[in-house]
């Protein structure tokens, strides 16, 4: 079985063609065309130009997957979409190319809930060989994990606790009540000036910081239900932020009073009387960035961390997993093993293969998969249509 998959759901043109067999997966193709570049001047996505790069990146993209996976077209036996969450706009231009490919080729078309793509990469295990090598994977087993399966899935977008009894089966037991996890990073990240994406650079800035330096808040973290909430620790790091510029704004006034009665010349480049602007310069150049990162980084894993170690044991699950962009944070994975291990140890923890936590279309086909081997969601192409609110259920 070959299928060929589709995800548009943010700022990724992706496309993958992965063959299926004897629970082994394949990929010929997997394809990623990133915007980040085009977005970053912006410090954020911007729906109306993300679907102008997915239009103007698809055919490119889907001629480059095919091309690689040395196939005809027409060796295609399905084709799976994202088809929500998302970006109405960057969801149409992938769905209309589905349902364009869909119809041409005559084929089922699948459409899949942007999180399930996340949740079924931790479905693939690498094959030996690919895991002792340093080159990228294209052999993978699929696994099969003992249920009840309890995904912590952590992104730009969503930040959600999904219990799963079996495939396919999803019930959401917390979720974020504002701000998702990956979008408090790329806040904080902009406050400090340092760069779009944010989670790959607080990450960065965390290691050279101290993550007991500033006593943020952890929103939540003892609520008896299993919600999150990350707007509160956004605005504890503001605070910090103000404060500091506040004290070396009054170490300034200091030094220009002190200036000025010396008779030092004040116009110059040396002792520029903007004194914010002088402690902004401060405030780049010293070690404060890194520890209000790296204090900032562990509130946030924290809440994650503890809030999923308690509906494990609640829902008594065998398995947890952990998916989504904000997963590929290497801090996070560290103390996501190390505390499960110590505070739940009957259960197994998965984590998702690097290269496969931010979007991609190899977690699309894998998703869809399921959906074939369980008969559930085949449609024809007339039925599927983008839907930017699209609700994870059974």
């Amino acid at each position: 079985m070959i299928i060929l998959s589709i995800e548009t759901s943010c700022d990724e043109t992706a496309a993958a063609i992965v063959k299926f067999k004897n629970g082994k997966a394949e990929v010929l193709a997997n394809v990623v065309s990133s915007q980040i570049k085009t977005h970053s001047k912006f410090g954020g996505v911007v729906p109306s130009l993300a679907s102008r790069m997915h239009l103007k990146n698809m055919v490119p993209v889907l001629k480059r997957a095919f091309t690689r996976a040395k196939i005809n077209k027409n060796k295609i036996d399905y084709i799976a979409v994202t088809n929500g969450p998302g970006l109405i706009p960057a969801l149409m231009v992938g769905t209309q190319a589905a349902k364009a490919l869909a119809y041409a080729l005559n084929k089922p078309l699948i459409p899949v809930h942007h999180i399930e793509g996340h949740i079924y990469a931790n479905w693939l295990k690498p094959v030996r060989k690919c895991q002792m090598s340093n080159v990228k994977c294209q052999n993978y087993t699929l696994a099969n994990p003992e249920f009840p399966v309890l995904c912590l899935i952590v992104s730009g977008g969503h930040t959600q606790l999904v219990l799963m009894k079996k495939d396919l089966d999803y019930k959401i037991i917390g979720e974020t009540l504002d701000d998702a996890a990956g979008e408090a990073f790329d806040k904080v990240a902009k406050l400090l000036g340092v760069g779009y994406p944010g989670g790959p650079v607080i990450e960065k800035m965390a290691r050279l910081g101290n993550k007991n330096k500033f006593k943020f808040p952890r929103p939540m973290m003892n609520s008896k239900d299993y919600n999150f909430s990350f707007s509160g620790l956004k605005t504890a790091v503001l605070y910090a932020w103000n404060l500091e510029f506040r004290i070396l704004n009054l170490e300034d006034r200091k030094k220009n009073v002190k200036l000025q009665n010396s008779g030092a010349d004040f116009n110059s480049a040396k002792f520029h009387p903007d004194f914010r602007q002088d402690s902004k310069f401060k405030i780049q150049n010293s070690k404060f960035k890194f520890d209000i990162a790296a204090s900032f980084q562990q509130a946030v894993i924290d809440v994650l961390i503890s809030k999923t170690i308690r509906a494990a044991k609640e829902y008594k699950v065998k398995n947890i997993i952990l998916g989504g962009g904000v997963s590929a944070n290497k801090e996070l994975q560290k103390q996501f093993k190390e505390r499960i291990s110590k505070e739940f140890p009957i259960t197994n923890s998965q984590l998702p293969i690097t290269n496969l936590s931010t979007d991609n279309a190899l977690m699309i086909a894998v998703a869809g998969y399921y959906y074939i081997l369980n008969n559930k969601n085949i449609s024809d192409w007339k039925n599927v249509e983008a839907d930017a609110n699209l609700v994870l259920s059974i």
